[in-house]
């Protein structure tokens, strides 16, 4: 034994962090190497797809042995923690824009995403659901409703990250080093990514369309607000999270007010 009481045998081991857990996936760190669980196979089967063909940093895959995916760790940091302020600088956020912009301008994924009219559906009964158990107040869940009609509307798909939240982005200083979590890649509104980067840093979307450098119809980015939060606070309830935690989805749907 040694003096802390650790077997000389297990001198050196890597820690076990997990990153995150829920009923359909996990992930965990062991030193400089992500493994990523995931009982559904397809969804490992777009990551690793897309992370070939998309324009941007993204992690190296050490090896897949299913159910597991092995990726080498980003450097760098997150740009931001999620319910947390950013530190990041605007030139980041900036640059975070612009590595979106390469992604959308990218040849399209060969498979498809989801309707508009398939995310209209969702949304419909998503709200139903939130109306008829009492989980937001009826004001709340009507106004952001209204809202999210913006994004109905007839639009170009792009290459889309489908799940591009901050925690999901790594830049060192004010280059991009990063981007993580391709599970729901696929065609989309470009406009729908933006929206998930920026929702809970609203001060930060100007820095984000800088970047961007392109015609970006802010309602419609906003509408992704509402719709993207209406989506997830049943989700994140059943999952373990709490959508009512302090800059999270149901601070988003008030903030839209």
């Amino acid at each position: 034994m040694t003096a802390v009481g650790v077997p000389k045998t297990m001198a050196g081991v890597a820690e076990v962090e997990v990153v995150i857990a829920h009923r359909e996936r996990a992930t965990l760190r062991v030193g400089d190497v992500f493994l990523k669980i995931d009982g559904d196979q397809t969804r490992t089967d777009v990551e690793v797809e897309a992370m070939a063909m998309a324009p941007v940093p993204t992690p190296a895959v050490l090896w897949r042995r299913p159910p597991v995916l092995a990726l080498a760790a980003l450097p760098g940091t997150s740009l931001a923690r999620l319910g947390r302020p950013s530190t990041a600088s605007p030139a980041a956020w900036a640059a975070v824009g612009a590595a979106v912009r390469r992604l959308h301008d990218a040849p399209l994924p060969p498979w498809p995403g989801r309707s508009l009219d398939e995310t209209a559906a969702r949304l419909d009964a998503e709200c139903e659901w939130l109306l008829a158990n009492d989980v937001l107040p009826g004001d709340l869940v009507t106004r952001n409703r209204e809202l999210a009609e913006a994004v109905f509307r007839p639009c170009t798909p792009v290459f889309t990250h489908g799940d591009l939240h901050v925690a999901h982005v790594f830049v060192d200083g004010d280059e991009v080093t990063g981007v993580l979590d391709w599970s729901e890649a696929a065609r989309g509104d470009g406009l729908f990514d933006l929206a998930v980067l920026t929702m809970r840093h609203p001060e930060r979307l100007a820095d984000v369309v800088a970047g961007y450098g392109a015609d970006v119809d802010l309602d419609v980015v906003r509408a992704w607000w509402s719709v993207r939060s209406l989506l997830a606070v049943r989700w994140l309830a059943e999952h373990g999270f709490d959508p009512f935690a302090p800059g999270y989805e149901v601070d988003v749907l008030r903030a839209r007010m």
